[in-house]
């Protein structure tokens, strides 16, 4: 089958989406390189100190869009390296709860700022960083649209 231009040059987009999210992660993750945590770890024990009481499995999954199963395993080595408790709302129950402990609170508080994504993002003037975020957004919502069918 005979690609058209317009799919090779969709194809090459979508690359170049991929080059750019994979070495602004790989950036982040030198820098965080001091601390005891993948980025991944990180998002999620923010997510957790975001929503506070809230923070059950399936709400951290779903804030991360990453599967339930994936989210579990994940806590578990969190709360095994010390940076996590996972709760039992009631002694029978299968319903956690996820709080951070002191060292996990620890590295919230001293990665709130990333300076190498602040000085990749600031590159951008005021409306290229707003266009940005609109089309970002777009496709993320025709890509959830279309995953849904």
């Amino acid at each position: 089958m005979k690609k058209t231009a317009s799919s090779q040059t969709n194809f090459s987009m979508w690359l170049l989406i991929g080059k750019t999210s994979h070495t602004i992660l790989s950036v982040w993750q030198k820098e965080l390189a001091k601390y005891p945590i993948p980025v991944r770890q990180l998002h999620v024990l923010r997510t957790i100190d975001t929503l506070g009481p809230n923070a059950t499995l399936a709400n951290v999954a779903k804030e991360v869009d990453r599967e339930l199963h994936v989210i579990s395993k994940q806590t578990i080595s969190m709360e095994r390296d010390g940076l996590i408790r996972r709760i039992k709302n009631k002694p029978k129950s299968t319903l956690l709860t996820l709080e951070l402990t002191e060292k996990g609170i620890d590295i919230v508080n001293s990665t709130v700022e990333s300076q190498s994504i602040d000085k990749i993002l600031s590159s951008l003037t005021g409306d290229e960083y707003k266009q940005l975020e609109a089309t970002l957004n777009k496709l993320i919502n025709v890509a959830e649209e279309y995953e849904a069918d």
